[in-house]
């Protein structure tokens, strides 16, 4: 009597029942179906969202900014502070 052999699958399937019952057997297989839904409207969900969230953005200008500093600037500043 070897793992595969048909005889002990019949045994083990029935020492389950008796563990646990037909009614809770019944019952975990009803959870797992519905969390197996649960995960694919979870995909397609995320699928919906991936495929918003692939528009491009709006390009927003960018207006001249007058007191950029640059470094030629900022340098000719500090030499300005060091000397007066």
């Amino acid at each position: 009597m070897g793992f595969g052999s048909p005889i002990h699958w019949v045994l083990l399937v029935l020492v389950i029942v008796l563990l646990f019952g037909g009614g809770r057997i019944s019952g975990l297989m009803g959870d797992v179906a519905k969390g197996i839904k649960s995960f694919k409207k979870g995909l397609a969900e995320d699928e919906d969202d991936a495929t918003t969230a692939a528009k491009p953005a709006q390009r927003i200008e960018q207006r001249p900014e007058q007191n950029v500093q640059t470094p030629e600037k900022s340098a000719a500043r500090d030499e300005q502070k060091l000397e007066g």
